[in-house]
């Protein structure tokens, strides 16, 4: 189902807890939500539609993939870019990204992987696994 999309800097900062098996319908809902803007966002953190669990959707070139609990385990090659976000009012921001990022996740399925991931991909990656943090760009 497709969700409201949540504003609210206080709320935003917010770590978010673990998810688990009871957190299936987020993913989709958030999934559902992705879909509904993708003409302007190419992913999203489940607390951006008032969630706070640790569940991100997002564009892995050309396709929707979930995560439930991403962690980045490995990063290298630092460099400074701009972002914006759905959430967040004004203009892009200068943020820090890392061009190639290990990511250990669960499946929808809560089969654990670690993936590699670089450029576009990665830094779309590391700014929703920063929503799952608390952190605003």
């Amino acid at each position: 189902m497709v969700k409201e999309l949540m504003h609210d800097p206080v709320f935003l900062a917010q770590k978010s807890e673990p998810a688990t098996k009871d957190d299936l319908q987020t993913a989709q809902d958030l999934l559902d939500t992705l879909t509904a803007h993708k003409e302007t966002c190419v992913g999203m953190a489940a607390n951006m539609i008032g969630v706070c669990r640790r569940v991100i959707a997002f564009d892995n070139e050309g396709t929707y993939m979930v995560m439930l609990n991403p962690e980045i385990v490995r990063q290298s090659g630092a460099y400074e870019t701009e972002e914006g976000c759905l959430s967040l009012l004004g203009g892009p921001r200068k943020t820090k990204r890392y061009q190639k990022i290990k990511v250990q996740y669960q499946t929808t399925e809560l089969q654990t992987r670690l993936k590699t991931f670089t450029g576009w991909t990665a830094q779309i990656i590391q700014h929703e696994i920063d929503h799952c943090n608390g952190v605003l760009i």
